[in-house]
């Protein structure tokens, strides 16, 4: 007897999109969206597992699992996986992070009941023996080698995190520490996969030109007979409010200093979270932004300055990264930075300059909309992280009641020198003794 589906909930997916999410009876997730622009389909399967759900001395086991999953299974010998899809033309990727990780396919419409095949084999039948797993976890050591341990930025990246968060699983790099990575056992692995990679904790996607009904008949049949894993409680951490300014500083093979603050700010869901993104464009969404203009601009402190706010679904980070210019040092950059802050919290902006970074942030959110492999990804974060996609169109919306007022209040509520953490990499021949952390 074929699983039967439920319908669970359908809104807008862009202009003249629909997407509707389903359930089958294992409580496999499946949201489709029909695009006839291009007879392409992105396939897309999202697991509800990253980084945060490992636990501590065990890190890095989701991101070995984004390499596993390429390799052998029952029924596809080594490297088959990917010769299969290369064949059609398609493309294959995936990606871990701190609440997610999921596997991508882009493929021609013809082409996508292989792509089911694939995604359900790897789902349930996934060879883990000791030669398979040796060979990733080499590749996953070298990895971080490369984009951490040799790379400033990934340096920077890491210690923010680390220094940020001092309960929450967020503290942890999503690639996991090097001594974790080499430890993971087998049976610790093998144990993770049965746990996490189920039907009952994944979301199928599928966005582009396909038939609905067929597309239910053959995830149906694929994975209707997968049996749902127990899955275990994933405990609420809520990191301690930081109350003071964490500052760490070390010598780096480096021209000029490089910095990386943090200011906590609320998860994706929050209604600030909006607001925020915003002020991210106001201080270096365009060359006019504030922070640019002043730092690389007018004073010519930096050479480069990026704000980022993270999408996480717990509380996350509003991101600076600035990279000094010759004959500048971080701390000159700080004082403008806690300068142009002190003066938003003060004054708002005009309206115009709030306008202008809302039509950026804005166009931004909805260029990333325009292909299908852009509208699945959106529809599995949101789905995912946040547990329902029809979040994707309420984010237009938050971004666009966004007003001035609402600017001043987040930057005096969230951007201040209490709330922030500060990693900076200064030149070895400059900082000689100085390598340590201030609080």
């Amino acid at each position: 007897m074929m699983s039967s589906w439920q319908l669970e909930a359908e809104a807008p997916a862009g202009r003249g999109v629909t997407a509707r999410r389903f359930r089958l009876d294992n409580g496999l997730g499946l949201i489709t969206a029909i695009d006839r622009r291009a007879p392409i389909v992105a396939l897309q399967t999202w697991y509800r597992v990253g980084s945060r759900h490992e636990k501590f001395g065990a890190t890095g086991m989701a991101h070995l699992f984004e390499h596993l999953m390429f390799g052998q299974t029952e029924s596809l010998p080594p490297g088959e996986f990917d010769r299969l899809v290369e064949r059609t033309g398609g493309e294959s990727n995936a990606a871990t992070w701190v609440d997610w990780t999921y596997y991508r396919l882009s493929l021609p419409t013809r082409d996508l009941p292989l792509g089911i095949r694939l995604e359900a084999e790897r789902m349930q039948r996934l060879v883990l023996e000791h030669t398979p797993v040796e060979a990733e976890r080499d590749v996953v050591t070298n990895e971080r080698r490369e984009r951490v341990e040799d790379d400033v930025d990934g340096w920077l990246d890491e210690q923010l995190m680390a220094q940020a968060f001092t309960a929450h699983p967020y503290r942890w790099p999503t690639i996991g520490w090097m001594e974790d990575i080499r430890a993971l056992s087998l049976p610790d692995i093998r144990a993770f996969y049965r746990t996490w990679y189920a039907p009952n904790n994944a979301t199928l996607v599928c966005v582009g030109d396909f038939d609905e009904a067929a597309l239910l008949d053959l995830v149906a049949s694929s994975y209707g007979k997968i049996e749902p894993a127990t899955l275990p409680e994933v405990a609420r951490i809520v990191e301690p409010e930081q109350l003071r300014e964490r500052v760490v500083r070390a010598p780096k093979p480096i021209a000029t200093d490089r910095l990386l603050i943090g200011y906590k700010a609320p998860g994706q869901d929050d209604r600030d979270w909006a607001v925020l993104e915003i002020v991210a464009t106001l201080l270096a969404g365009c060359p006019s932004a504030r922070l640019y203009r002043r730092l690389v601009i007018e004073k010519e402190l930096a050479s480069s300055v990026d704000a980022q706010l993270t999408p996480f679904r717990d509380p996350s980070l509003l991101r600076l990264a600035v990279t000094a210019a010759r004959g500048h040092r971080a701390d000159e950059i700080l004082a403008v930075i806690d300068s142009e802050l002190a003066q938003m919290a003060a004054q708002p902006p005009v309206k115009a300059e709030v306008e202008k970074a809302k039509a950026i942030a804005e166009t931004d959110f909805w260029t990333s909309l325009v292909d299908v492999d852009g509208k699945a990804e959106a529809l599995g974060h949101y789905e995912t992280a946040l547990g329902d996609f029809r979040k994707v169109s309420e984010l237009a919306e938050r971004l666009a009641a966004v007003t001035v007022e609402d600017v001043a209040r987040v930057v005096r509520s969230y951007l201040n020198a209490s709330r922030r953490t500060i990693v900076i990499a200064e030149p070895e021949s400059e900082a000689a003794g100085e390598d340590g952390e201030e609080d």
